[in-house]
């Protein structure tokens, strides 16, 4: 009750978790339905990856970090905890009341920003997958994507990339024409057969990297990014809570946690520092990263930042530190609360 009655704090979830997303979401829709050659569908599997991972995940964080710090200090700066302890009730009591409370705010505030962008982004999934700048069919097997790339050598040799030489070369001239320069192996009146054969030899060199991209994303990525980001919802809270009530304010804990998740988890995770090696594996962050979903293309990489961490750590290891971050948190706090002076 006493973090319901908090306004500005609330505004703050919910702008956050629920706000953003729908807004942007809602103006995709509104762009899409008034201009469609010129915007694309709201939904679909990249904008799914990009909110999740660029938005929900970090800033969902910050302001669970925000509500944890809060529930860990607000009696002492409202001055009511001496009244607290003088009803007799245990000060672990007192604290460990503030956890399943905290959790009750932001886990369904959480679930519900998540839930929107899940329905849009498979109600309002483009239905046709654009590839490179080529659309092309979505969900294909190797040997299915090279028939179809075998039927329209033209169009994969032309608009998808490759490695290494091809018998003919594609030359896109002014206003998209096929052009033959002298004395070059141009694509255009080359033989059937060889141009196939050049189109089969790039299906099989893209393919990869097509089959991880979809219209929408599966059941399967959106329960597993659903319980990645709720965790580090939750890694905030307790982490927030424990830190707020070891040091007894709320304002330096809040800064703290906003330059752990935005500026040395990225830096640790993407720099290794000889000889502190396992120091930056016990990042909270790093861990946190190591179990993003899979299908999410490795977004945020070791948290926060572009591109893959460069830490390795097995599962169980990142476990392990995430568990060892909440216990020692919660036990941090709870031993502050119960000694400090009423």
């Amino acid at each position: 009750m006493e973090l319901r009655k908090r306004r500005g704090l609330m505004a703050a979830l919910i702008v956050v978790n629920i706000g953003i997303p729908s807004l942007f979401l809602l103006v995709r829709l509104i762009a899409h339905a008034a201009a469609p050659k010129s915007y694309g569908p709201a939904g679909g599997y990249n904008i799914f990856v990009a909110l999740v991972a660029g938005v929900m995940y970090i800033f969902g964080f910050i302001v669970a970090a925000t509500l944890g710090c809060t529930a860990g200090s607000v009696d002492l700066s409202e001055g009511v905890f001496r009244h607290l302890v003088i009803t007799g009730r245990s000060r672990l009591a007192l604290y460990f009341a503030r956890i399943p409370a905290g959790l009750a705010i932001i886990v369904p505030m959480v679930a519900v920003g998540f839930t929107i962008v899940c329905a849009v982004c498979v109600f309002a999934a483009p239905t046709t997958l654009n590839y490179q700048g080529v659309n092309v069919p979505p969900g294909l097997s190797l040997s299915a994507f090279e028939g179809w790339a075998a039927n329209h050598p033209k169009e994969v040799i032309c608009g998808l990339p490759y490695r290494g030489p091809v018998n003919f070369a594609c030359v896109i001239g002014p206003k998209g024409k096929i052009l033959t320069p002298p004395g070059a192996n141009g694509i255009k009146g080359a033989p059937l057969a060889t141009l196939k054969a050049d189109a089969i030899k790039i299906a099989g060199q893209v393919y990869p990297d097509y089959a991880k991209v979809f219209l929408r994303p599966s059941n399967w990525l959106m329960v597993q990014s659903g319980l990645w980001i709720e965790l580090e919802a939750i890694i905030g809270f307790m982490v927030g809570l424990g830190l707020a009530s070891l040091m007894g304010s709320r304002t330096v804990p809040v800064i703290l946690m906003i330059v752990l998740e935005i500026v040395l988890t990225p830096i640790m995770s993407h720099t290794v520092i000889p000889h502190l090696i396992n120091v930056q594996r016990g990042v909270v962050g790093i861990a946190t990263s190591h179990l993003e979903p899979g299908n999410l293309l490795q977004t945020l990489g070791g948290g926060g930042g572009p591109g893959p961490s460069v830490i390795h750590e097995s599962t169980t290891v990142a476990w392990l530190v995430i568990a060892g971050w909440l216990i020692a948190w919660t036990a941090m706090g709870a031993w502050r609360m119960s000694t400090r002076d009423a």
